[in-house]
């Protein structure tokens, strides 16, 4: 087996940890089977992690960065904030369309930390991410389309972080992407409703 420095194998373990639950379910899913699924021995898995608990919030945090690194991406200011706002919403939609499986994991370990005594802690814990990550992209439209608020930060973030993942659980259980569309058109008007801002042009392109 070759040697990879210890981030690049945590890494390879939860991106391993991943597969499996999301085929195999989050409680038949072992460390015993997640080191086989990376094709690493068990004692390499003990020594980048020092518990399950570990591991499920590097698991949850993981999925987190899947799809923020599209919205960050997509949200780089367009002609309007309305549109800028709504391609980041299509981006992370267009996540959950590739990948459910790996987005109905997430409702899974929800539960699965609820029901665990001792792992409570870890559904707040993605909760409290979920709206960290939205005043994260809330800080960037911010920065690069000059928006100026209408109500606090925090209850916006929060606000964004419900309306998804209600919305996301619905479509993982009605399947019906059209009115998943509808919704978020909807719930960008409403962003545009409580905030002030204008896009700031792009800097012109040398040459």
């Amino acid at each position: 087996m070759a040697r990879m420095p210890s981030a690049e194998r945590r890494r390879q373990l939860i991106e391993a940890a991943i597969r499996a639950m999301t085929r195999d379910g989050v409680p038949r899913t072992t460390t015993r089977s997640i080191a086989a699924e990376a094709d690493v021995s068990l004692s390499v898995f003990h020594y980048c992690f020092d518990s399950k608990q570990e591991l499920l919030e590097s698991v949850i945090e993981a999925i987190t960065e899947h799809y923020i690194a599209v919205v960050r991406e997509a949200i780089r200011p367009k002609a309007t904030v309305r549109e800028t706002v709504r391609a980041g919403f299509q981006a992370y939609w267009d996540h959950v369309c590739a990948n459910p499986g790996e987005h109905m994991l997430t409702y899974e370990l929800t539960q699965y930390a609820l029901r665990q005594p001792g792992f409570e802690h870890l559904a707040r814990r993605q909760y409290e991410l979920y709206t960290d990550t939205f005043t994260q992209l809330i800080d960037q439209l911010r920065q690069d389309v000059g928006l100026e608020l209408r109500v606090p930060v925090a209850v916006l973030a929060h606000y964004l972080a419900v309306m998804t993942d209600g919305l996301t659980l619905n479509f993982l259980v009605l399947g019906d992407a059209t009115a998943a569309s509808d919704v978020l058109d909807t719930i960008a008007d409403q962003v545009v409703h409580l905030v002030r801002g204008e896009v700031r042009p792009a800097a012109p392109a040398d040459g």
